[in-house]
């Protein structure tokens, strides 16, 4: 396997990082304790050791930086060293991980009631990640960090993929018995595969160790406090066929007995104003269809421009993902642009190579800070034939690149789109009418 197999010794400088000690080694990537010499501040280092997945680690890079909640661990930064190895940049959490608390505390796993506790602040931070459809997909004792008077903090993003993707190439990424089948074939990745790592994650902090597919342990017999109803949720949990697990942590916490705070954390997709109700109605409806497009694109960014009637400028409406703070009420000039020229043409496009192609508006795209790889642009056009704006598919997760065969499928996706939009005239407001 291509990649990077010398170890980061003590000391070691990597630009304003310096590195202290190793803290873990992954299927993907090792993790190292290390120090920003210009701030002093405490961080974690992962470096991409395998180097055929950098175009997808930064990807990914990009849109985990955007993750905000208190119960995430926070993206900080993200580089590249002059040999092409890729490092991500995290909040250092203090605290000791789960996998070590059971093997110091257990006897043989932890106090009922406190693993429940775990759990649920563990899917606290879970839905979190799945509402902004991102699935973490290494959900185990070791990622999940009991930090010091913060609860449970998960951690270790390095292998997370978008929902719904399926993984040809990098089967068997993750942790073994806290890995769902279906993850490990390299299947259809879904929000059920954490369900089954949470399972597992909690399975081993009662008993002491992780169970095997179809484990036949009866923990209402072998292990006090362990209820019926408990074990069920458990094993519900554990399903082998995805499509008969527990659908969602919220629900997983649900069977628990347990609520969980649904009010934190930052939403992965922005729009213009949300001030009356009506303006807060069309915001959620123009980002549900961002979001909605991101995913079934498989993408790390999404957004919507309409067209401004009076100027004829594309307004950016709504955003998902990476950049969607700094692309969100920009005004693109008339004809300028990849998304400028589909207005202009009607018609959709690939790029297979944003920064090659002499359409692609670069200061702008400097100006928001993200600079696509890869993109899919197409129109919204209404039933007469009037192009009322565009839709913009930014970065495939996976690293691969947009191609033709991808336009048709954007532009069916576009009219259902425009269609939902037009249901509620305030969502096109004034622009584009």
């Amino acid at each position: 396997m291509p990649g990077v197999t010398a170890e980061l010794p003590s000391g070691y400088q990597l630009g304003r990082y310096a590195i202290e000690a190793p803290i873990s080694q992954g299927a993907m990537g090792a993790v190292y304790r290390a120090t920003n010499r210009v701030t002093g501040q405490p961080v974690a280092v992962k470096r991409l050791l395998d180097t055929r997945h950098a175009a997808r680690f930064e990807i990914e890079a990009r849109l985990l930086s955007q993750l905000k909640h208190p119960r995430v661990v926070e993206v900080l930064d993200h580089f590249q060293d002059q040999e092409g190895v890729y490092y991500l940049v995290m909040e250092l959490v203090e605290g000791m991980d789960l996998g070590m608390m059971v093997e110091q505390r257990g006897d043989p796993g932890l106090p009922i009631d406190e693993v429940v506790e775990y759990t649920r602040q563990a899917c606290e931070a879970l839905q979190y990640v799945h509402d902004q459809r991102i699935v973490h997909r290494d959900v185990k004792p070791q990622n999940l960090i009991c930090g010091e008077g913060e609860g449970i903090v998960l951690v270790d993003f390095g292998v997370a993929r978008e929902l719904g993707a399926s993984d040809s190439g990098t089967v068997g990424v993750g942790t073994p018995r806290y890995m769902a089948p279906e993850v490990f074939a390299g299947g259809a990745v879904s929000a059920r595969a954490d369900v089954f790592g949470l399972a597992a994650t909690m399975w081993t902090l009662i008993t002491g160790t992780p169970p095997v597919y179809g484990d036949p342990t009866q923990l209402t017999e072998e292990f006090p406090g362990v209820s019926p109803e408990l074990e069920q949720t458990l094993r519900a949990g554990l399903e082998i066929i995805p499509e008969r697990r527990v659908a969602s942590v919220s629900a997983f916490a649900n069977a628990l007995g347990e609520k969980l705070k649904t009010s934190e954390g930052a939403s992965l997709a922005l729009s213009l104003g949300k001030g009356s109700d009506s303006t807060s109605r069309a915001g959620n409806l123009i980002e549900a269809v961002v979001r909605a497009g991101a995913g079934v694109f498989e993408a790390a960014a999404a957004s919507i421009a309409l067209t401004d009637r009076p100027t004829g400028e594309l307004v950016y409406q709504a955003a998902w993902g990476a950049g969607a703070n700094e692309i969100v009420g920009v005004r693109l000039p008339p004809g300028v642009g990849i998304a400028g020229s589909v207005v202009a043409g009607g018609e959709g496009v690939a790029v297979p190579d944003c920064r090659n192609d002499p359409r692609f508006a670069a200061q702008i795209a400097a100006g928001t800070g993200y600079v696509p790889n890869t993109m899919l642009v197409v129109p919204l056009k209404q039933a007469d034939g009037n192009v009322v704006g565009v839709l913009s598919i930014l970065d495939r997760r996976d690293g691969g690149a947009y191609d033709q065969r991808d336009v048709m499928r954007a532009e069916s996706f576009a009219e259902l789109a425009l269609v939902a939009l037009e249901h509620d005239p305030s969502a096109l407001g004034e622009l584009a009418v």
